[in-house]
């Protein structure tokens, strides 16, 4: 059976767009959407800037000094893409929201009532932008990949073509950044070292030998190359009685309680599917306000759903209803938000999983991490780590706990495992002098020496008013030199000066230095007692 023909609606650097409309940024700044440390997202004004995603933070507020960064936040991508949502549906219904920043639909609708699929996509692309005061971009194709790639690239693939328009397309498509598949990071990775680098070149390798070669995974991805779902659309339709609903008394207008509520019905009916051996690939969302509005949304995603998937998408969708409830008309606009929400709080919350497969997609990995649940796995830890106490004693596992302070070493408590994860300081006091982030990704305990030269080679003096006498040029550490391309600082440090032991006044100065084989590190130097050494060392 074919793909069902599917309208892609997709607005491009989503997460850059929710971001820039909570902060007010003006669109012509450069921003990006940094997690643990890394770009996940970046506007087209940052991308011209030289900023890409996969950077360093460091890296790319190198490359654009005026780069305006912000924290990925689910919650926040969720909240600003519901308006989106309901401008598609006011033209579509039956939308599908598969994340924040792509919705989809079955083509046969608007495609009929707008009489060709340009002229659907047409009408979409102004209703958005008028309704949401977003720009988006709609794609047609065969089946959720083919026509999320076609959105991406703004055409129509007529029916029957998917495998025609995939087939010049690079491997690397496979992985979509927004799905956060670690696993087909690597499928991809090793099907360009095996000389396949287009997705036609993979679909056209035997279904069978991929199995052999690849595994599920493998053969799952096979099939999206070939222009084919991701699982045969052979779908059961989940019995009526595996709906839940929860009653809230009294109604909640606050996000926090909803989430509240919403995580005890999502393990619930989590429970209830794999009670019957399923597992949900399309939550229906629907609530019902003390005012008798009923509001409705479907999610849709890959990988079926475990409890915290479940929570999550109702936690989202919950808090971009209410957010748009709570605002009046100019706060809503300062915050970024079009439309109307819900005009009371919500009495009833109803989950009804609208498409379901069987649970064995649900099987737990061997090694932590490998799709399983992440509470399981981190028992699973906690027991291993315990047992290793056991056997070597219970400073034999330590965890770091991050308190107050000014350098990266004071900052760092070790703890036995199991032990309160106490800081030795309060980090939420006033720290005047510390240490900018980010952090450096390696603080030794003790610092190091190392050697910072000018270029005639003779050390570089810092002033009793922290400024350096010459420009640095290079340094040496642990026995391998490098040209100092970039600094920052020095800074000031004078701390515990009424303390003559414990007391510490230098300056602090951060490098990057590029070795001969342009091998790039970044340092934490302290020069205190006429010397030089090394806190830390970033990523």
């Amino acid at each position: 059976m074919n793909p069902l023909y599917t309208l892609a609606v997709w607005c491009p650097d989503w997460p850059v767009v929710a971001a820039s409309a909570e902060a007010s940024l003006a669109p012509h700044l450069p921003a990006a959407v940094v997690a643990a440390g890394e770009v996940v997202a970046c506007s087209a004004v940052a991308r011209a800037e030289g900023v890409r995603r996969g950077m360093r933070r460091r890296a790319a507020q190198a490359q654009c000094p005026e780069l305006a960064v912000f924290e990925h936040d689910e919650v926040r991508d969720a909240r600003f893409f519901e308006p989106v949502a309901a401008a598609v549906e006011e033209l579509a219904t039956g939308i599908e929201v598969v994340r924040p920043g792509l919705v989809v639909v079955a083509a046969q609708g608007p495609v009929g009532y707008f009489k060709s699929p340009e002229s659907a996509a047409e009408r979409l692309v102004d209703h958005v932008a008028v309704r949401a005061g977003v720009e988006a971009q709609v794609g047609f194709a065969d089946g959720l990949f083919a026509s999320t790639l076609a959105a991406h690239r703004g055409v129509v693939v007529p029916p029957g073509r998917a495998r025609d328009f995939l087939a010049p397309l690079g491997v690397h498509e496979l992985d979509q950044p927004a799905e956060h598949r670690a696993d087909r990071a690597a499928l991809v990775d090793l099907l360009r070292r095996l000389g396949l680098r287009t997705l036609g070149a993979f679909a056209a390798v035997p279904e069978r030998d991929v199995a052999t070669r690849f595994g599920r995974a493998g053969v799952m991805a096979h099939r999206l190359a070939a222009g084919l779902e991701e699982r045969p659309r052979s779908r059961r339709r989940p019995p009526a009685d595996l709906s839940v609903t929860r009653e809230l008394d009294p109604p909640v207008d606050r996000v926090d309680a909803a989430a509240f509520a919403a995580k005890g019905l999502a393990e619930h009916l989590h429970a209830g599917l794999a009670g019957r051996g399923l597992a949900c690939t399309r939550l229906g969302i629907r609530a019902t306000t003390e005012n008798g509005e009923e509001l409705h949304r479907v999610w849709r995603c890959a990988d079926p759903l475990i409890p915290q998937g479940i929570a999550d998408r109702v936690r989202w969708q919950l808090d971009g209803w209410l957010t748009r409830a709570n605002l009046a008309g100019a706060d809503l606009t300062r915050a970024g938000l079009t439309g109307t929400g819900p005009t009371a709080g919500i009495r009833q919350l109803h989950l009804d999983p609208e498409e379901v497969v069987d649970a064995t997609a649900l099987q737990p990995g061997l090694w932590p991490g490998a799709g399983q649940d992440q509470g399981e796995a981190a028992e699973r830890a906690a027991r291993a780590m315990v047992h290793v106490q056991g056997l070597l004693g219970p400073d034999a596992v330590l965890t770091p706990v991050l308190g107050g302070g000014r350098g990266p070493v004071e900052r760092v408590r070790l703890v036995p495992w199991g032990d309160e994860r106490t800081p030795a300081t309060n980090p939420d006091q006033p720290w005047p002098g510390r240490l900018p982030a980010p952090s450096p990704a390696t603080v030794f305990p003790e610092p190091e020496p190392v050697a910072l030269l000018d270029e005639s080679g003779a050390d570089v003096v810092v002033t009793g008013y922290a400024e350096l006498v010459v420009r640095p040029h290079r340094i040496v550490h642990g026995g391998r030199a490098r040209q100092v391309v970039a600094w920052s600082g020095p800074w000031p440090v004078d701390e515990r000066w009424w303390d003559a032991e414990t007391a510490l006044r230098g300056a602090r100065l951060q490098v990057l230095g590029t070795a001969a084989d342009g091998e790039e590190q970044a340092f934490l130097l302290i020069r205190s007692g006429g010397k030089w050494a090394v806190e830390g060392v970033y990523d």
